[in-house]
């Protein structure tokens, strides 16, 4: 379990301040995206919830949690199905699954999927990304 929470005010935030925040949460369900508020000597202190994984969490004593100044562009995508591996290459991302391969841009939009019969592998050099399935090679060019 873990929180990464970016402060909404301007102040130096001591080493061990996660501790504080570690105690004043524990128990409170907390949400990925939602602004939440610390009570502190009287003074409530804002946080944002960059990232929460789980996306709604409670807070243990276990929970890690990370101080960021500066925001995060965190991109979930839901595959529907499992993946059997993952390529990069210079703009995106190639996610391949047991009998198709699904080609994403840096920040997750399709840019091609198919589905191949007997796929054996997948591999990428530049702009091309090359798909060994049955007796065939197909290669994908890609802008």
């Amino acid at each position: 379990m873990k929180l990464i929470l970016k402060p909404l005010f301007e102040a130096e935030l001591p080493g061990d301040f996660v501790e504080v925040l570690r105690q004043k949460l524990r128990g409170r369900e907390i949400k990925e995206g939602e602004t939440i508020d610390i009570d502190l000597l009287g003074k409530p202190l804002r946080f944002k919830v960059l990232y929460s994984e789980p996306k709604i969490l409670r807070v243990r004593r276990n929970t890690e949690i990370e101080i960021l100044s500066q925001e995060l562009s965190i991109i979930r995508l839901d595959l529907g199905s499992e993946a059997e591996d993952l390529l990069t290459f210079r703009d995106g991302f190639i996610v391949v699954f047991d009998d198709e391969v699904l080609i994403l841009n840096h920040n997750g939009h399709k840019i091609y999927k198919q589905k191949f019969e007997n796929l054996k592998k997948v591999n990428v050099v530049k702009n091309t990304v090359a798909v060994l399935h049955g007796k065939e090679l197909t290669l994908i060019t890609l802008p």
